[in-house]
């Protein structure tokens, strides 16, 4: 049921990632073609300091989904309640928090945006604050399907409510070159889904509308505080690593400078978002898997994750290597390039980060938030001294080196630590000979895939497509042809096996299935 649960999930999540990806591009470029870079940089750089807001729900999202997964498993619908209650208070809490945070800093944007032409920068903010604040009043029932692996509808809905969105919003653009009509669209659309959400999940889980007088035992609630304490920590460091360049890059060098940065971030993000479809969705089914299984078959199904999550980060980062500079050339002229250093630290920081995200997924949902509380705090301070001084004197490819640095210094090996040693209960020397021996099978795939696509030259769409099919096959050949006899890839040939025989049976019409 795991299997199946998160094969649905990843099947909308991507079929959702390519339409929302297509129109990300057609909007990126209407929206560039009416506005402009600086409009572009307005948008980074109110993002990033809205998410320094949103820390005041650090925490208490992860802690009580945390504690969910065991009584969802148990089908404990008492506790699963009282959770629930609490959740909704917490996130009520967390809505005024945020918005009377947010109203605070209004006075002080002058500070943050230097040197612009866009008009009207308090009401912008105002309506990216609105879109910030409402979605905490929902987020309860959504997080609750996504416990219960119906994540699949939480991405159908919201992959239309990003077609009509994207639509309008391009209309907007064309009709009146207008941003605050653009961002005023993303608010009514926000609210409608949300709402929408939250009856959808009323519906399939009728109990949630019905009302408890009873709290939470002290026990659970005692180890919910803790674990929120820590959290929050976490999501400080976490924030002050990958939430600061832009504000950084905005104070040091210039909102143009951060516009050029976001178009490099919009394909990152893509690559990245692509990937997570499938590891958000698997989360959830490993979750319930730490609540229910073995140690053993924990592992067992880390290993396979550890090595889907190389063979996807890999991939995508050979491709971005290859095609980003070119496909940004074509797609809006070789004005909006930035330096070779920048898009290498990129890609490499991409690739790091990702092939985290195994470990850290059993990390979280083994629920190990205490023991490495102060850690990204430590990430964080080595991150903004060296991104602060970097900048200050390579430009803009320091902030990006800075972020590598303290990501290498810190989380690369402490993660690992505390899943091998309250998890697995093995010797830490076995992940990192994993790591460096898919590291090194990486970096001498991207060579040969470069210098492969040297044989198309990038200056039409065709010898473009030319060179992303070669960052696509190539890689894949290399890996089948290296892994084909490994446990991992068998496991994972097994589940295409098995989804494609289901597909067989269920579009083959009867009588047909025989062999000839």
């Amino acid at each position: 049921m795991r299997t199946k649960n998160s094969i649905i999930n990843i099947s909308f999540g991507l079929g959702n990632q390519l339409i929302i990806t297509f129109l990300s591009f057609f909007s990126r470029t209407v929206f560039i073609h009416t506005l402009g870079v600086e409009y572009l940089g307005i948008n980074g750089l109110f993002t990033n300091i809205l998410a320094m807001l949103s820390l005041a729900e650090a925490g208490i999202g992860s802690s009580i989904i945390y504690n969910l997964y065991k009584p969802v498993a148990d089908n404990d619908k008492e506790k699963i309640m009282m959770l629930m209650k609490l959740y909704k208070k917490a996130y009520l809490a967390i809505a005024l928090i945020v918005l009377m945070l947010g109203l605070s800093i209004m006075p002080f944007l002058s500070y943050f945006v230097k040197d612009t032409k866009v008009e009207y920068i308090h009401l912008i903010y105002l309506v990216f604050l609105v879109n910030t604040v409402t979605p905490y009043l929902f987020q309860h029932k959504n997080s609750f399907l996504n416990v219960n692996q119906k994540g699949y509808i939480v991405t159908g809905l919201f992959s239309i409510s990003s077609i009509l969105s994207m639509c309008l919003k391009i209309g907007i653009l064309y009709a009146t070159q207008n941003f605050l009509l653009y961002l005023i669209i993303d608010s009514i659309v926000t609210i409608i889904n949300s709402v929408i959400l939250s009856l959808i999940a009323n519906k399939l889980f009728p109990f949630l509308k019905e009302k408890i007088s009873k709290k939470i035992d002290a026990l659970t609630k005692n180890k919910l505080i803790k674990n929120i304490k820590a959290i929050i920590l976490q999501n400080i460091g976490s924030y002050l690593v990958f939430g600061t360049d832009n504000i950084i890059i905005s104070y040091y060098v210039s909102v143009a400078a951060v516009g050029l940065y976001s178009n490099y971030y919009m394909l990152i993000e893509i690559c990245r978002t692509f990937i997570n479809q499938i590891f958000n969705n698997i989360y959830h089914s490993v979750g319930n898997l730490v609540a229910k299984e073995s140690k053993e078959k924990i592992y067992s199904v880390y290993k396979v994750t550890m090595f889907l999550n190389f063979w996807l980060y890999s991939m995508f980062a050979i491709i971005l290597f290859v095609t980003l500079e070119p496909f940004i050339t074509l797609w809006i002229g070789p004005e909006f390039l930035m330096d070779k250093l920048i898009l290498v630290v990129l890609v490499v920081t991409f690739y790091e980060r990702g092939m985290r995200n195994s470990i850290t997924t059993v990390k979280t949902t083994a629920g190990i938030f205490h023991e490495d509380r102060y850690v990204p705090l430590f990430q964080a301070a080595v991150n903004l001294v060296f991104s602060i001084i970097l900048v200050q004197s390579i430009g803009i490819a320091g902030v990006f080196i800075g972020t590598l640095i303290s990501a290498m210094m810190v989380p690369f090996w402490t993660t690992p630590y505390f899943v091998y040693k309250k998890v697995f209960q093995k010797p830490l020397i076995g992940y990192f000979l994993g790591y460096f021996y898919y590291a090194g099978v990486g970096v001498v795939t991207c060579l040969i895939t470069y210098y492969a696509s040297h044989f198309f030259v990038a200056n039409t769409i065709i010898t473009l497509v030319m060179k992303g099919l070669t960052c696509l096959i190539l890689p894949n050949l290399i890996y089948i042809l290296l892994f084909h006899k490994s446990d991992e890839f068998k496991y994972l040939m097994g589940i295409v096996k098995s989804i494609m025989s289901r597909l067989q049976q269920k579009f083959m019409p009867k009588g047909r299935t025989e062999t000839y």
